[in-house]
């Protein structure tokens, strides 16, 4: 339970960041863009780990002597660009947030991360799709909450939230403790 709230939480933290640039360029609460980009978001992080265990159970005969290496490989290079994309500028004017087709694009974009953790999540003994069935509705609903948390930092405090608390940074951080220990786990055996 532990582990699937932290892989929830660093799977959020996108969406959490985008939705902090979302108010910062909105400048007003506006319930309705908020929770649908939230919903966007939450829905699509929660699918996109599904859609990649079905892909790597079609071919899990094929890695299993390799599966925690790839667990450990997939997780890592996701955690590493989410920390170096933390130290990036982002262009705040770029997006849109109330246009719906704005919303599913960035909703898209920040859970392929999440297709990944679905690979890992073949790779790491869930067989059925009713043990996924909590990871994803935690990730579902994590997901959603740091939306709305976000978009309302944003439209609160501005720019200054952006650069100062770097999310990224933290869930990159998490994603690649949890490969660490994936592999470790693995090895140890």
């Amino acid at each position: 339970m532990l582990e699937s709230l932290l892989i929830a939480l660093a799977l959020a933290m996108d969406c959490f960041a985008v939705s902090v640039v979302s108010g910062v360029i909105i400048r007003r609460a506006e319930g309705r863009t908020m929770l649908t980009l939230a919903f966007f978001f939450g829905l699509f992080q929660a699918l996109m780990p599904l859609i990649g265990w079905f892909l790597t159970r079609r071919f899990s005969a094929y890695i299993q002597a390799l599966d925690h290496w790839i667990a450990f490989g997939m997780l890592a290079f996701i955690g590493g660009k989410m920390i170096v994309d933390s130290f990036k500028e982002e262009d705040d004017k770029s997006i849109n947030p109330r246009n719906l087709h704005t919303q599913l694009v960035l909703a898209v974009a920040t859970s392929i991360d999440a297709l990944a953790v679905g690979i890992t999540y073949a790779c790491t003994g869930y067989e059925t799709v009713a043990q996924l069935t909590l990871p994803l509705v935690l990730i579902g609903l994590v997901s959603f909450g740091m939306s709305v948390l976000g978009f309302s930092i944003g439209v609160r405090f501005g720019d200054a939230v952006n650069r100062k608390m770097r999310p990224e940074l933290l869930g990159g951080l998490i994603l690649v403790g949890i490969g660490i220990k994936i592999l470790i786990e693995h090895l140890s055996v």
